[in-house]
Formats: C-alpha cells, sequence, structure tokens
C-alpha cells in the first residue's frame, strides 16, 4: 500500500483542490491498482477543513500540536500502521501532478525530493518571480527539500527517526537523517508540485515566509539601484 501525508490547520479554501488531484494521481496506470491512503493530520483545524475531507472520503487524524512536525509525523504514523510502504508528503495548499506517486516510485531510491512551482503569485512583483526561478535550481540533483514535494519507503522513515517535532525544517531534518543514515536520496527535477504563494503562512520560516524575505531583499536591491542612479540623473540633467 501506498500512503500520502499532509499537515493542515484551517486549510477550507485550498485543501479541495490539493485532494481531488492526489485522488487523480492515486489512479495513475504505473501504480498498477495498487491500494493508495490520504491521511491529513487536522491541527487545531476550526473551520471546515475536517467536513471537506469526510466529504472527499480521506483518512483524518486529530492533533493539537500547532506544530508542523508534530502533525507530519503523526500522519505518518498512522500511514505506517495501516501498512504503508511508501508515503508520499505534501502541503494542503498544493496540486500534485498525475503521475506524482508514480514517479517517486520509480526513483530507485530511499527517498525523494522534488521542487516546486508558485501557481498564483498574488500580488507579489515580477522581480520576486524572476529570483525565486534564479534560485530555485529544477535540475536533477538539486539541493533542495521542500515538504510539500517529497517521499520515502517507511523502511528509511523507520530507520532515520522519523519526523521531528520541528515548527520548521521538520522536512529537511528527516532527509539529511535519510542520508546520515546511509540511505539514497533521490533529488530529481520532476515531478514538481505546484504550491500557494499565500501571505499568511502556516508554518513559521517556511515557503510563504521565505517568499517575503525574498521580496525584501529585491525591494533593498532596487533601493540600492535607485540610490547609485541618482547622482547620474542629476548630472544629465
Amino acid at each position: 500500500m501506498i500512503a500520502v501525508t499532509l499537515p493542515a490547520h484551517n486549510e477550507e479554501q485550498l485543501i479541495a483542490a490539493c485532494l481531488q488531484s492526489l485522488q487523480v494521481a492515486a489512479l495513475h496506470p504505473a501504480l498498477r491498482d495498487e491500494a493508495v491512503v490520504i491521511v491529513v493530520a487536522l491541527d487545531r483545524c476550526s473551520d471546515a477543513t475536517e467536513w471537506i475531507c469526510q466529504r472527499m472520503g480521506v483518512e483524518v487524524i486529530k492533533v493539537d500540536a500547532g506544530c508542523v512536525g508534530v502533525a507530519r509525523a503523526a500522519a505518518s504514523e498512522r500511514a505506517l500502521a495501516l501498512g504503508a510502504r511508501w508515503i508520499g508528503c505534501t502541503d494542503a495548499d498544493s496540486v500534485v501532478p498525475p503521475d506524482w506517486l508514480a514517479r517517486q516510485l520509480q526513483c530507485g531510491a530511499n527517498a525523494f525530493c522534488g521542487v516546486v512551482a508558485v501557481g498564483d503569485w498574488l500580488d507579489y512583483p515580477q522581480a520576486v518571480r524572476e529570483q525565486f526561478l534564479q534560485g530555485e535550481q529544477a535540475v536533477d540533483g538539486h539541493p533542495h527539500v521542500h515538504g510539500a514535494n517529497m517521499g520515502f519507503s517507511a523502511v528509511a522513515y523507520r530507520q532515520s527517526g522519523g519526523f521531528a517535532p520541528l515548527a520548521t525544517g521538520e522536512d529537511v531534518a528527516l532527509i539529511e537523517a535519510i542520508h546520515g543514515a546511509g540511505m539514497r536520496v533521490a533529488r530529481l527535477a520532476s515531478p514538481r508540485v505546484m504550491t500557494s504563494a499565500r501571505r499568511h503562512a502556516r508554518a513559521p520560516h517556511g515557503f510563504s515566509e521565505f517568499l517575503r524575505r525574498l521580496e525584501q531583499r529585491v525591494g533593498l536591491a532596487a533601493d540600492d539601484v535607485m540610490s547609485d542612479a541618482a547622482p547620474i540623473s542629476l548630472l544629465v540633467r
């Protein structure tokens, strides 16, 4: 059996699209009808997230932690208890491609790390988009770890100690532990997951915070350019 796990904290606006994409990926022909279970860890949800999950027929567990590491660990333990041999991980504000699970299982490694693309840039300026594309190395062998696009075998998860109860960086810590245990990690450019550029972060120092810091750096760089250019413009006049 294959499992997909994701944490969720008040995700009523985005989780339906995520779950729908996962259900499509679960039906990919390359999986040869192997059972796929989707486990959502509801972490202090007070909106309609649970109702949406129930309506879409996915497995839910509840945690009261306010911590993404705890939520991911709880969902992973539930997946293992159900008999999962491989666990794919994503986020509730992300959409996976149809071959997402199939390509993970074909990676020939103990764990998979993929890249992400932003589906909706909202009000972020073009310069931020360009800087993100320059930094997100969408090539095989890339250095990135995204909780929205990763997976691992049950054996790798157990031997590495699982997700640590971290408020941020739990995904990086797990991949480092898997690698440190001598197991192979496939860092591939495909399949790529589409994620959100929303400004209201669910986890501190997560992807939303990363984009905000990038926006600040771009703004500071633009200010420096304007400052350097000012004397020249005065001379021209």
